[in-house]
């Protein structure tokens, strides 16, 4: 067994294999950018070495500099996580020509599996079923047009060295592959350094299962069940779960047959899964197709960690020092249910534009497990996998994944309910964040019925998002807690005096305005009364508290508790309720103040987030139209699209391309 590791990739991930090392015994190596010098995996390792500047591509994703600390270190083996040079069988070779292990497959498997399209042609050889689609070279724009039409819309344009929803583009029309191709081309180059792309059958109602395999030196091949991975925006994963609700056994074991198969073709070992669309048209679940095989450890590994109880990483590091796997197919079963949200820093209530910045508050909610798979004695438990710690910073340079939350129980059900219950105790400030929009999720009644698709989030929130919908029932227990709170607030400003602005401190009766309405709300001994109705229970809240817990009438919330000016701002079960809350004898004033009137904002394009202007495709004087595309903002290793949206005449341009926008920044204006 190896005596100290290098981990060749930060963040979470980064974190979770320190502390499977460290459990087996191992020392650790971290390696970070400038960026991370202060991130958690670095305290975390025995050892850091510093590989250079915050771009990837002058750190993480030189391979010298990681062979280099290697050697500076003594580190007798890497683990490269998922990302960066985790699919690059060069650097897999350039470590065993120094005589240091790679913890993953060999760099043959590698190279067979990281090129989309021979990958395809490998799995028709080795009996997987495949996606209908053109294999070979396409010259241009003009003979991808061609394609598309042949094989019928609609249609997925690839990047044949793409992953993790980057160089992906869906074409309903020819209008869609003329504006898609260039720019999949683009994303490919700059993300994986190859721009070539090509063409498949783009599957209606599809859902995404994938099967984790693990294999060892010695010939061994198993697979350990599905994930269900259809929850996606953008082609990137947002929700995760283990089994997946569609899934049969006949089916699991056909799925994981042909995968094993595929695998044991390209002589592959350590942890890898296999990609596949489903149609969840078929009833009988026969029509799953090969879409690629991620030769490397997934983000979404804690699910089927929680199901099996087999530590993927660990696995990894004994495959990888020679060891056999120490259990067979038949060894591999299904218990209870598990369910991974991914929290981004973006934010769904401006279009899930990226969001970058300082975490000024980070709270994550209570964990039984952090960033490692544990013995579970069959009673729910939340697990957390994240790589931040509060006054950190989410870089641009980086993916924008803050955490991994994680929850196993009995019954799908209950691993819902959990998440919901964890989402309310998240607090983060200082930017955008997901987490109302996981619990919206979690609470829909299409995902509890287990009806997805990966088209789920644009067929369900199609105005974009505004919150979770919140029940009367619930709307009033929101309107006396607020009223509650308000009291408490008061009663503490006016221990001295026992007055606030003449209002007693104690005060009774109370209107609070919010989603557009008022509520009555009468405050009494262990309830309150709201708009006539009976709200029974109690609130932990006290003066100073972010956090707080609400019971009664048999529910529990969990609340995040903000003062916003004259304003409450409480946000619970996927949504943020702004309440004004006054006494009963001055809300009617209220009615009175005279409102400010916002800004024309319609007369300049605005960057939706920061980010590099890549292309500017009008000029002052030029005329447009509504839907038109304007110009080209590259964030987060993404291309986003900025359009018109009304008809105008373009009068000035402030920037240029290649020039770095901060968010709101005008890039043009118009008359």
């Amino acid at each position: 067994m190896f005596s100290k590791i290098l981990i060749a990739n930060r963040g979470e991930i980064a974190c979770r294999v320190i502390r499977t090392a460290r459990r087996m015994g191992i020392a650790t190596v971290a390696v970070y950018s400038d960026a991370d010098a202060r991130a958690p995996f670095v305290r975390l390792a025995d050892e850091a070495v510093n590989i250079g500047p915050a771009p990837a591509a002058e750190s993480y994703l030189v391979p010298e500099k990681i062979i280099a600390a290697c050697k500076a270190t003594g580190a007798e083996a890497v683990h490269p996580g998922y990302g960066f040079l985790s699919e690059r069988a060069s650097f897999v070779e350039a470590l065993e020509s120094e005589g240091i292990a790679f913890i993953g497959p060999p760099a043959s498997a590698i190279a067979a599996m990281g090129d989309k399209i021979e990958s395809k042609k490998l799995a028709q050889a080795a009996g997987v079923n495949v996606v209908p689609g053109f294999l070979g070279e396409i010259a241009d724009t003009e003979h991808a047009v061609r394609i598309a039409g042949e094989i019928g819309y609609p249609v997925m344009m690839k990047a044949s060295a793409g992953g993790g929803g980057k160089g992906m583009r869906l074409a309903w029309s020819e209008q869609d592959v003329r504006e898609g191709f260039e720019a999949t081309k683009r994303e490919g180059l700059n993300s994986f350094g190859d721009d070539r792309v090509f063409i498949e059958k783009f599957i209606e109602d599809p859902r995404h299962i994938e099967i984790q395999l693990l294999g060892d030196k010695h010939g061994t091949v198993l697979y350990l069940n599905e994930r269900e991975c259809s929850i996606q925006r953008r082609h990137q994963k947002v929700v995760e779960e283990a089994p997946s609700p569609f899934v049969t056994p006949k089916m699991r074991q056909a799925m994981g047959e042909q995968c094993v198969a595929l695998a044991q073709a390209v002589g592959y070992h350590s942890a890898g899964t296999v990609e596949l669309i489903v149609s969840g048209a078929d009833p009988t679940g026969e029509s799953f197709y090969f879409l690629e095989m991620n030769t490397r450890l997934q983000v979404e590994h804690p699910v089927t960690e929680a199901i099996t109880g087999i530590d993927l990483v660990e696995q990894m590091i004994r495959v990888a020092a020679g060891e056999k796997l120490a259990f067979s197919q038949t060894d591999v079963g299904i218990n209870g249910w598990s369910i991974e949200s991914r929290v981004y820093a973006e934010d769904p209530y401006r279009g899930f534009l990226p969001s970058t910045g300082r975490l000024v508050r980070y709270g994550p909610p209570e964990a039984k497990f952090h960033q490692a798979p544990g013995e579970t004695d069959g009673e729910a438990y939340v697990r957390l996998d994240d790589g931040v710690a509060e006054g950190g910073e989410v870089s641009m340079f980086y993916d924008p994944m803050i955490a991994k939350l994680i929850t196993w129980a009995p019954t799908r059900g209950e691993a819902a309910a959990l998440q919901v219950a964890a989402l309310d105790a998240f607090r983060i400030e200082g930017l955008g964040h997901n987490v109302d929009f996981l619990s919206a999720i979690m609470q829909h009644p299409r995902f509890l019925a287990g009806e997805l698709t990966t088209g789920f989030i644009a067929e369900e929130w199609p105005d974009g998002f505004h919150g979770a919908p919140a029940s009367e029932e619930l709307l009033n227990a929101v309107a006396a807690i607020a009223a509650g709170i308000e009291c408490s607030h008061r009663a503490r400003a006016g221990q001295t005096s026992g007055k606030i602005n003449g209002i007693p401190a104690n005060l009774s009766d109370w209107v609070v305005t919010m989603t557009g309405r008022d509520f009555a709300v009468t405050l009494a001994e262990g309830h309150a009364i709201v708009d006539g109705n009976r709200v029974g229970g109690h609130c932990d809240w006290r003066p100073g508290d972010a956090i707080a817990v609400a019971t009664g009438d048999g529910h529990t919330l969990g609340l995040i508790v903000r003062r916003d000016g004259v304003h409450w701002r409480i946000t619970t079960h996927g949504r943020t309720h702004r309440a004004l809350v006054l006494p009963a004898k001055v809300a009617p004033l209220a009615r009175h103040m005279i409102e400010k009137v916002p800004p024309d904002l319609s007369k300049f394009l605005l960057a939706p987030m920061p980010g590099l202007l890549t292309q500017l495709l009008v000029a002052p004087g030029d005329k447009v139209v509504a839907g038109q595309p304007l110009a080209v903002v590259e964030a987060m290793k993404m291309e986003n699209i900025l359009r018109a949206e009304r008809s105008a005449t373009v009068t000035a341009a402030n920037f240029a391309p290649g020039e770095s926008l901060a968010v709101d920044a005008a890039i043009l204006e118009f008359d």
